[in-house]
């Protein structure tokens, strides 16, 4: 994976989504570029363009992203196990070095991540990163080109310690609430079984 170290931006788009880049834990969702039809896109843009920033990304507006993904919408290539130990490894190999991840799940179509960017590591570029290294490597495994990503993805910042404790039962929970598996821990590729020492805010 490339060398990063880019300033942080605050609020700004990449012509997709707003997105909070800062010195704060971060809940990020990312997708495959199958997993979401662009005319529902192109739906959510219009709705942005009528919201405050602020406001674009409160509760209801993530939890019908969420319900949409975990429908499992297109070819979940993330489902198959070699791809996800792979996006898994790469997720957790700059932990401690570019950001420090709390949370993390890959689900068939997409994954969601708890993380605080480090000094000199700014969310954009990491997902950036992240997203670039997995694709190439899964195209190796497949034997396919293109990104296997979508070109963009939703976050939120973390504003207190309830909103942590809450994101990662999400996160966490995903596997369950999506009827893949009975118990977080059950599901192989999460922070579920994981990390028991890093659930606190501060």
């Amino acid at each position: 994976m490339s060398a990063i170290n880019l300033e942080r931006k605050g609020w700004h788009s990449r012509g997709y989504l707003p997105h909070f880049d800062a010195d704060r834990f971060q809940f990020v969702t990312f997708h495959l570029a199958d997993s979401f039809p662009k005319p529902l896109l192109d739906k959510f843009r219009l709705e942005r363009e009528h919201s405050k920033l602020e406001e674009y990304y409160d509760d209801q507006f993530r939890n019908r992203i969420e319900e949409y993904l975990d429908k499992g919408v297109g070819e979940c290539i993330l489902g198959f196990k070699n791809v996800a130990m792979m996006v898994e490894k790469a997720i957790k190999f700059y932990d401690g070095d570019r950001y420090d991840l709390r949370a993390w799940v890959i689900m068939p179509n997409h994954g969601h991540l708890l993380f605080r960017p480090l000094e000199g590591f700014s969310l954009s570029a990491i997902m950036k990163d992240l997203k670039g290294f997995t694709s190439r490597e899964t195209n190796k495994m497949l034997g396919r080109t293109g990104s296997i990503w979508h070109p963009d993805y939703f976050d939120t910042y973390i504003r207190n310690q309830d909103h942590f404790d809450s994101v990662i039962s999400y996160i966490e929970n995903n596997p369950v609430a999506a009827g893949l598996c009975a118990r977080p821990a059950d599901w192989p590729f999460s922070s579920a079984r994981l990390l028991a020492d890093k659930k606190n805010y501060i």
